[in-house]
């Protein structure tokens, strides 16, 4: 079987494992965590950095990372790449991780069957065999991704010839954006994409310790990257606050009987 049609059958089978059917993936970063119970942040990083995915071998824990940005769309294709190396279990191999490996290769294809299925293309697009810019820019909007991955998906899905495919695939988010009226939908999933944003059931964790008094804010205003104040004035509004301490004080008619030493007694022990 060849890479791409791994990648396919693997994406396919995540999307029918967890009933998602072929329709849009909303907040990949939810779909990851719910679908799979993996922890997945983004962080703060430097620019040339996207994604990547740890594990913990001793503790078989896998997490994954992927960097703030404002490329909303490559964020979500990062997070389904990072998805695929999950997915595959890339950690155990020793191959090289060049953007031309197999390896590299089955992941990109993999986010880009599991972001648009092709099988979609034709609910997306009714205006027949041939498909036009604004439907591209429908593809790009509705389902999250490049106009590079949806001019590939249309072409393989007979909408489009190689020479549109070619020609589509270098615009940009923005400028479909902008042509067709959604720049201020992009601007805001700009805004998303651009903060850091913690694992949810560590935070999930951590705020049931705070309510249990085992954790303190600040722990939790630090993983949030947030001012300590502001997170305790949103639970606050929310309802949540730390439970009453309340001292347990002792009966004195309730502790043990204590025999009485007789210090004379000692001293004459020593002697």
């Amino acid at each position: 079987m060849s890479i791409e049609a791994r990648a396919r059958s693997a994406a396919t089978a995540f999307r029918a494992d967890h009933h998602l059917g072929t329709q849009p993936l909303g907040d990949v970063i939810t779909v990851i965590e719910q679908t799979t119970g993996l922890d997945v942040a983004v962080l703060d990083v430097g620019p040339d950095e996207h994604g990547l995915t740890m594990r913990d071998p001793d503790r078989h824990v896998v997490m994954i990372a992927v960097a703030k940005t404002r490329a909303p769309m490559r964020q979500r294709s990062t997070l389904a790449h990072e998805l695929a190396h999950v997915v595959f279990e890339d950690w155990t191999t020793t191959e090289s991780e060049s953007p031309s490996s197999s390896m590299e290769q089955r992941a990109r294809a993999f986010a880009r069957h599991l972001l648009l299925p092709i099988e979609s293309i034709a609910d997306t697009i009714d205006n027949g065999s041939t498909a036009r810019l604004a439907d591209l820019s429908r593809v790009v909007q509705l389902f999250g991704v490049s106009p590079a991955i949806a001019a590939i998906v249309m072409g393989d899905a007979g909408v489009i010839d190689t020479d549109t495919v070619d020609r589509w695939k270098v615009l940009t988010t923005p400028q479909v954006a902008a042509r067709f009226g959604w720049l201020d939908h992009y601007e805001t999933l700009q805004a998303q994409s651009d903060r850091p944003r913690a694992p949810q059931k560590l935070v999930s964790r951590l705020i049931a310790g705070y309510i249990d008094n085992v954790v303190s804010a600040q722990t939790i205003a630090t993983v949030l990257g947030q001012p300590v104040a502001a997170v305790i004035a949103d639970l606050e509004q929310q309802g949540i606050a730390p439970k009453p301490l309340t001292v347990e004080w002792g009966d004195a008619d309730d502790l043990p009987a204590v025999d009485p030493i007789d210090w004379d007694r000692d001293e004459d022990s020593k002697q």
